[in-house]
């Protein structure tokens, strides 16, 4: 059996940690048995060990993992976690490798780090982050000076369990192991990148947060450009954590809005009452929690371009939505159709589409092929595969990393920074009103007049 980690949940009575995490703990210990975790919560609810092992009883139970739950050492600390004296008292109790994973909102993790020094830290602790990371450009770059000071950069893990998506991750295999698509892989041969993340889910109790943060600061900024920048990277040497995060970083570093025009190149709406899968669903405006002056959106779309030699006229479309009836999840690239057809050939002659779905995870090239009845006539045909789910849930690949000390699918401090700065044209032109707000019924496909999802 491997040395014990002891991973130390902040924020142990809520959410995150008894939906996500713990199955995701649960799920990973049951596939490697090998592996050894000690457990402490810290939160400030009046709860006792018993309280915490029957949490994560029930969430080890969701993954069929009781028997992993039965091997697990758990320990609760009533904390409050922004106090540097409990939070000395707390660690003192720490040994071996120790993950610190801050399952608290932003703004209770930012106290907690200016709570913290680095003598409180056991050698080697990890510091594990959710996102978003920081409200804006500046701001993260004060987060990674606080941090920094703490740990070196390698012991933080800024989650984004997105990076832990097999989709995602397929990406690089289908692309780098396939001599038909490395070559035609830049903007020589691809029209456009649509990256889609529509959900048929509300705002689901999470005003708290999401009505400060809206769809672009939730999805596109914390999540879809990490897509864009694995798909558009450059083959990197090895798929270690230096090489990897070096080839994403360089490609947020080369983003911009497209044209640099962001009241053209971004849209923004949300929803009104309707209904989503036979449920009824207020407004958005009359859920609890939300704040109607703060004008937050629910859908969000915006087009960038990577301007290097590679990508340079390739626009690259991220979308992401609330509450709407035509759910998508996939990556999109659409190929340049061919620069000449033959006299004589007729039907279509649009360019290739390759599709990598999100969930189920699925793959599907789509093509011109000659019709059966009439071999003069081109018709589309999609040659598909599933990829199935992956051996590990994406949080279950992101603990993976944090227990072995690989940083690989954690966002590196610089990156972070990035993807502030190429969202502030954006949201800077929807303060101004330059872009207006939309609307769109619960359980439509978005605003009328909106292209559809690719």
């Amino acid at each position: 059996m491997t040395a014990a980690t002891t991973l130390v949940i902040f924020g142990a009575g809520g959410d995150l940690a008894s939906r996500l995490l713990l199955p995701a703990l649960g799920q990973l210990l049951t596939r490697e048995p090998s592996r050894a975790v000690r457990i402490v919560g810290a939160d400030r609810e009046d709860w006792t060990d018993a309280d915490l092992e029957a949490v994560v009883t029930k969430a080890f139970a969701s993954m069929d993992a009781e028997e992993a739950a039965s091997r697990v050492d758990v320990t609760f600390v009533r904390a409050d976690i922004t106090d540097a004296e409990d939070l000395r008292t707390l660690l003192q109790g720490c040994t071996g490798q120790v993950a610190l994973y801050f399952a608290v909102p932003p703004s209770v993790a930012e106290a907690a780090i200016e709570a913290l020094t680095p003598e409180m830290l056991p050698a080697g602790t990890m510091l594990v982050m959710e996102k978003p990371f920081g409200t804006d450009e500046a701001s993260a770059r004060a987060l990674n000076r606080t941090l920094t000071a703490l740990v070196p950069e390698h012991q933080i893990y800024r989650v984004d369990h997105f990076l832990g998506r097999s989709t995602t991750l397929n990406l690089l295999g289908a692309r780098f192991a396939n001599r038909i698509l490395e070559p035609l892989w830049s903007a020589e041969s691809i029209e456009s990148v649509d990256i889609v993340y529509d959900e048929v889910l509300a705002l689901e109790g999470r005003s708290g947060y999401y009505d400060a943060a809206g769809a672009l600061v939730d999805m596109i900024q914390s999540h879809l450009l990490q897509v864009l920048a694995v798909l558009a990277m450059e083959e990197p040497a090895t798929l270690d954590e230096v090489d990897f995060r070096a080839a994403t970083s360089a490609v947020l570093r080369a983003t911009a809005v497209w044209a640099d025009d962001p009241a053209t190149s971004s849209r923004r709406a949300r929803y009104t009452a309707g209904s989503v899968g036979g449920a009824e669903k207020p407004s958005y405006v009359d859920e609890p929690g939300v704040d109607a002056d703060r004008r937050t959106e629910t859908l969000a779309e915006a087009t960038f371009e990577v301007r290097n030699a590679r990508w340079a006229g390739t626009p690259f479309r991220l979308r992401s939505g609330k509450a709407l009836g035509t759910p998508a999840t996939e990556i999109v690239v659409r190929f340049r159709p061919v620069r000449h057809l033959p006299t004589g050939l007729t039907g279509s002659s649009d360019g290739a589409v390759l599709r990598f779905s999100l969930g189920p995870d699925r793959i599907s090239l789509e093509l011109n092929l000659n019709a059966a009845d009439d071999p003069f006539e081109l018709e589309r045909a999609a040659l598909s595969a599933d990829l199935g789910e992956g051996a590990l849930k994406a949080y279950a690949e992101v603990l993976s990393g944090v227990l072995d000390g690989d940083p690989l699918l954690s966002v590196r401090g610089d990156a972070a920074e990035e993807c502030w700065r190429i969202v502030a044209p954006i949201l800077d032109a929807w303060r101004r009103d330059e872009v207006p707000l939309d609307e769109y019924p619960a359980g439509s496909s978005g605003p009328a007049g909106w292209p559809t999802h690719a």
